[in-house]
C-alpha cells in the first residue's frame, strides 16, 4: 500500500531550506585560465577608472602669488625688517687712525667694545671723546654722531699701566698732601690781584654742583694771570688745546700738558681757578680764572685722560 504523499502542487515542509543549504554548501567550480584572466582584467580596469575619478588636477599658481614665492628662498628672511642704520667712523688712538662701521643705535659702551676689538685697548681703560666724553648709556644717534665723524680715544693698555713707576705715584700723592696744607690758592698774593678785579661781565654761566660735557663752543670770558681775557678751545680731532688771547693763540698738544690743577674761588664756589702745567715744575703753570665749575672735571678728563700717570 503506497504511503500517502503531499498533494499535487504542494511542497513538503523543509524542502526550500534543504535546497538552500545544498546550494550554499556546494563547492565553487574552479575557473579555467581564460576565465581567470578575464576576471583579473575587469578588476584592474575598474580600479583605474576609480583612480581617474578621484584625482583632480592641481590649480595653477598665478604669477606673483605669495604662496608660490614663499617656496623659493634666497637665504634671507622673507618679509623681514630693514637692516640697522650704519655709520662710518674714524677712530683715532695713539696717533693711529682706524676705520670702523657700527650701527647708529650702538651705545657708548658697545662702541668701546668695538674699539677694543681693533685696538686691544680694554673698555675700562678707554676715554672716548666726540664733542666731549661719550656717555656709555647713550646711543650714537642720541649724541648726534654723523658718518665720517672722528672719535678720539685716550687710554693705556694694561702693559702700559703695569709699567708705571709706583714710587713716583707715592711721591705725587705726598706732594698733593703737602699742597693741601698750604693756604688756599685764591688767598695768595699772585692770584688776589687778578681775582680782586671781580667776576668778568661776559664770563660763561656756571651751574654749581653739576658736571657737564665740554660745550661745542670755546670757553670764553675768563682771565689769565696778567688779567687779560682768555678763551680755551678743545680741538679733539687734532688732540690739541688752543689757548687764545687778544694777541695770539697757542696751540698745545694735549700730551705735552703734564698736569691740571684747580680750586674753587672763595665766595664764588661755582667758579674755579685752573692751571695747566706746561713744563716740569710749577713755574710753568698757565693760570686761568673764572672757569665754570660744571666743566672742570670734563677739562681734566679731556686733557689728562683717566689713565694718565705723572
Amino acid at each position: 500500500m503506497a504511503a500517502a504523499g503531499a498533494p499535487d502542487g504542494m511542497e513538503e515542509p523543509g524542502m526550500d531550506t534543504e535546497a538552500e543549504t545544498v546550494a550554499t554548501e556546494a563547492p565553487a567550480r574552479p575557473l579555467n585560465c581564460m576565465e581567470a584572466e578575464a576576471a583579473a582584467g575587469a578588476a584592474a580596469a575598474e580600479d583605474s577608472c576609480d583612480a581617474r575619478g578621484s584625482l583632480q588636477p592641481a590649480p595653477a599658481q598665478p604669477p606673483g602669488d605669495p604662496v608660490a614665492q614663499a617656496s623659493v628662498s634666497n637665504g634671507e628672511d622673507a618679509g623681514g625688517g630693514a637692516g640697522r642704520e650704519l655709520v662710518d667712523l674714524k677712530i683715532i688712538w695713539n696717533k693711529t687712525k682706524h676705520d670702523l662701521r657700527v650701527p647708529l643705535d650702538s651705545t657708548g659702551s658697545e662702541l668701546k667694545q668695538k674699539i677694543h676689538s681693533i685696538t686691544g685697548l680694554p673698555p675700562a681703560m678707554q676715554k672716548v671723546m666726540y664733542k666731549g666724553l661719550v656717555p656709555e648709556d647713550k646711543t650714537l644717534r642720541e649724541i648726534k654722531v654723523t658718518s665720517g665723524a672722528k672719535i678720539m680715544v685716550v687710554g693705556s693698555t694694561i702693559n702700559d699701566v703695569l709699567a708705571v713707576n709706583t714710587p713716583k705715584d707715592a711721591a705725587q700723592q705726598d706732594a698733593k698732601a703737602e699742597e693741601n696744607k698750604k693756604e688756599p690758592l685764591c688767598r695768595q698774593k699772585q692770584h688776589r690781584k687778578v681775582l680782586d678785579k671781580g667776576k668778568p661781565e661776559d664770563v660763561m654761566p656756571s651751574v654749581k654742583g653739576a658736571q657737564e660735557r665740554l660745550p661745542t663752543v670755546p670757553l670764553s670770558g675768563m682771565y689769565n694771570k696778567s688779567g687779560g681775557k682768555v678763551r680755551l678751545t678743545f680741538k679733539l680731532e687734532q688732540d690739541q688745546l688752543w689757548i687764545g688771547t687778544k694777541e695770539r693763540t697757542e696751540k698745545l698738544p694735549m700730551g705735552s700738558i703734564k698736569n691740571v690743577v684747580s680750586e674753587p674761588i672763595e665766595g664764588h664756589e661755582d667758579y674755579h681757578m685752573m692751571a695747566f702745567q706746561l713744563g716740569p715744575t710749577e713755574a710753568s703753570y698757565y693760570w686761568v680764572y673764572w672757569v665754570p665749575t660744571q666743566y672742570v672735571d670734563a677739562i681734566k678728563d679731556t686733557v689728562l685722560g683717566k689713565w694718565q700717570y705723572f
